[in-house]
């Protein structure tokens, strides 16, 4: 029997079986612990759960108002306190807790909604620019230009100031006025990608240009921007709450986090805990979103870096 019997007759070895880039992704940043901490605090411990579960099943009202109750300070840290409302109460007797929670439920709304809206309406731009090109490009990458120039901010307060703002129309509002940079970075993405080999190949044997997007140049574009984009959720939160202090956010009775500390600014000294426990549960949904955000981000770098 010749060496080369020997090697026909071995058992083919069965092949690896890999990975798509995107479960690399995931499974790379699932195992820095930054990703674990923001994961187990956002989705377990007091954010979504407590958000969503809470008010639900408690018998206190985050609107009702009793006088004889107000300025209760939170448990163990002051002479007037209760179980009852372990966060204190504010000027007017409404728990915190429970405004807080709600506050945050919207918050994460708007948040989430926002960023949704503004990935699909921008990368829908941005490829559709980038594909097609010619005189398309040329009108969408001019309105993008134009809208960059003007500050998100700016552009929020000055429509929300002349409309009567609500959930539906503060998550447009910040959606427009957040799609043009996800349009520019989605656009040269789409530019690169137009002319690989594999695109040319498609078309040689008669792909047309949505088939090609829509099928083979989408799913390669969008996973990186998309997990990128969760950063954005923690941006449209804090522009959810700079719009509520300013008065053009959720408005009363419904609490948000914005609202809830300007009305508290006269208390600041006498009831300090009015204005600290929205701040508190901000700055905690703020911190596991950006954990989990700038992990995914590490990640991505690394994977695609070849690292």
């Amino acid at each position: 029997m010749t060496a080369t019997t020997i090697i026909a007759e071995e058992p083919a070895l069965p092949a690896a079986p890999t990975r798509s880039v995107n479960r690399r992704i995931m499974a790379a940043a699932w195992r820095m612990p930054s990703f674990k901490i923001g994961f187990i605090i956002f989705m377990v411990l007091v954010l979504v759960l407590a958000s969503a579960i809470y008010p639900e099943v408690s018998s206190i009202s985050a609107t009702k108002m009793v006088v004889k109750d107000k300025f209760m300070s939170p448990v163990f840290l002051g002479d007037k306190w209760t179980w009852d409302h372990p966060l204190g109460t504010d000027q007017l007797g409404r728990d915190m807790l429970m405004r807080s929670l709600i506050g945050l439920r919207y918050s994460l709304l708007v948040g989430v909604v926002t960023v949704l809206l503004i990935f699909v309406i921008g990368c829908g731009l941005g490829l559709f620019a980038g594909f097609k090109g010619k005189w398309w490009d040329t009108v969408i990458m001019r309105i993008t230009d134009a809208q960059l120039s003007i500050p998100m901010i700016i552009l929020a307060i000055t429509i929300l100031g002349v409309s009567r703002p609500t959930v539906p129309t503060i998550i447009i509002v910040l959606a427009l006025s957040g799609w043009p940079l996800y349009a520019r970075v989605t656009r040269s993405a789409a530019v690169t990608e137009r002319g690989k080999e594999y695109v040319r190949g498609l078309r040689v044997l008669g792909a047309g240009d949505w088939r090609i997007l829509f099928l083979f140049a989408a799913p390669n574009i969008l996973p990186p921007i998309a997990f990128v984009a969760v950063l954005d959720v923690a941006r449209m939160m804090i522009f959810e709450a700079i719009l509520g202090f300013l008065g053009l956010g959720i408005q009363p009775p419904t609490p948000s986090f914005g609202s809830i500390i300007a009305d508290s600014r006269k208390y600041l000294i006498n009831a300090w805990w009015i204005a600290t426990t929205p701040g508190v549960f901000l700055a905690i949904a703020l911190t596991s979103i950006n954990l989990m955000g700038s992990a995914l981000e590490k990640a991505r770098n690394r994977i695609y870096g070849g690292l």
